[in-house]
């Protein structure tokens, strides 16, 4: 997860006296107001679960009201602090950590538990409508959906919810995935002062041999089906005129696990494509179409002499970063600033070499990044999804991708963290030669230490 804390704000309570909270922007958006107080809890809580020795530094009370500089160093602190807890995996799988964010989400947005009705869509436009608590948190409403359709216990988190937002009359982007720290009724009606939203449920794995595991059950199979459907209307899977023409007569014909098994066959299938974007690879002002999926970043670089298409496999980036300026709600461009995923790339024995991307989408470029990595460790530890009885177990063994540290720190507010940490992939790799800026700086990710080249 991608954590900052842009600002502050004073609050007035009912008595009159005011007070300071600092907003907490996860994955590009606000996610809610915290006082110092409740994060100085946050951390007792913490220290007596999991023991202090763990645990990052926590910035210590002052007794008297705090100067300008000093309230900016203690928003900085704090930042940090989060930045660090949500990289340490036995804590940010834990329900201390889960629990400290959804209520906090609930306070800030002043909305109490009452019964609701949410839709949420398939990628057809399906509309599935459950009975919800406003407050349920993500894998609650994952469940009654699951439950609603008659999905098996043994594929729910194979499958995840999506925020996504409508950019034109005939297309929309998905913004991000809903975490379990989060109320997804909370979040949309968030979402929506920003245009128009709305919740869809989609494959959550990377990995298209998963699909094998959900063909031979009728509902998990037509989930895949009206998605791969969905993917190949909106062009993200790439077809030619004859292939175009087979998909037609097996959709004809009804033939739905044809279908799926020809589909996975064809390029970009399992993918998902951002919006067009520039890098600085190989030249800089490079116009490039990126593609997430199969253990790589697909770049289809537009140079000069034509389209050139090179693939940066997940298990050769040594770390990764975001930086940014200005951001609007939801991660969206507000003009005065822009967004970089940055990653250092093995490009030969001996040679690393930093790659820039500028996009509005760097933080769910990231976000991908990050869940094809967890998915390989999974697989590695020979893991596997979790169900719904799994839930509150102690060890997070069983559970699906566990959520491990995610790379670095970003957010939609007036600017981006001063530190935003990276993602750093363990091995054999030189950095002699590698320059981070020197305002950046980068936290290791012990989490990544069994992904290595042979795993390409």
């Amino acid at each position: 997860m991608h954590f900052s804390i842009p600002d502050t704000a004073d609050i007035l309570d009912p008595k009159g006296s005011s007070y300071t909270v600092f907003n907490i922007h996860i994955n590009g958006v606000y996610h809610c107001s915290v006082r110092y107080r409740q994060f100085n809890d946050f951390y007792t809580q913490l220290k007596k679960e999991f023991g202090a020795s763990i645990l990052p530094s926590f910035p210590p009370k002052k007794l008297l009201p705090l100067t300008p500089s000093q309230l900016d160093e203690r928003r900085f602190e704090l930042e940090r602090f989060i930045q660090q807890v949500s990289q340490i995996s036995t804590i940010a799988n834990s329900p201390t950590f889960n629990g400290f964010l959804l209520n906090a989400q609930q306070e800030s947005q002043h909305e109490r538990p009452e019964d609701v009705s949410l839709d949420v869509y398939l990628a057809n436009g399906h509309k599935i409508t459950v009975k919800i608590q406003s407050t349920d948190q993500t894998e609650d409403v994952l469940e009654a959906v699951a439950s609603h359709i008659e999905l098996s216990d043994q594929f729910v988190y194979y499958f995840g919810l999506f925020l996504v937002c409508k950019d034109s009359a005939s297309d929309c982007s998905i913004v991000r995935k809903l975490q379990d720290f989060e109320s997804p009724f909370i979040s949309l009606k968030s979402a929506l002062g920003a245009g128009t939203h709305w919740i869809v449920l989609r494959k959550t794995y990377w990995d298209s041999a998963y699909d094998e595991d959900l063909l031979d059950d009728r509902v998990s199979m037509n989930l895949l089906y009206v998605q791969a459907e969905n993917d190949v209307d909106r062009s993200w899977v790439t077809v030619t005129k004859e292939q175009s023409n087979r998909l037609a007569s097996l959709q004809q014909r009804g033939s739905k696990k044809e279908y799926l098994r020809f589909v996975r066959t064809l390029k970009y299938y399992g993918h998902i494509i951002f919006k067009p974007c520039m890098t600085d690879y190989p030249t800089p002002d490079t116009k490039v179409l990126i593609a997430a999926g199969n253990r790589e970043l697909n770049f289809r670089l537009q140079l000069k002499e034509g389209e050139k298409e090179i693939g940066f496999k997940v298990t050769r980036m040594r770390c990764w970063r975001i930086s940014s300026g200005a951001f609007e709600q939801n991660g969206s461009r507000d003009g005065g600033g822009r967004l970089e995923l940055a990653f250092e790339y093995l490009m030969a024995k001996n040679k690393l070499q930093w790659i820039t991307l500028f996009s509005t989408q760097a933080i769910l470029m990231s976000m991908c990044l990050q869940g094809m990595v967890d998915e390989l460790i999974m697989k590695k530890e020979g893991r596997r999804f979790k169900r719904p009885q799994d839930r509150g177990k102690s060890s997070g063994k069983s559970g699906s991708l566990v959520r491990l540290p995610s790379s670095p720190t970003e957010h939609n507010g007036p600017e981006i963290s001063e530190t935003p940490p990276l993602i750093r992939l363990p091995g054999p790799y030189p950095s002699a030669n590698s320059k981070v800026p020197m305002s950046m700086g980068f936290n290791e990710n012990n989490a990544f230490d069994g992904i290595r080249d042979d795993d390409l």
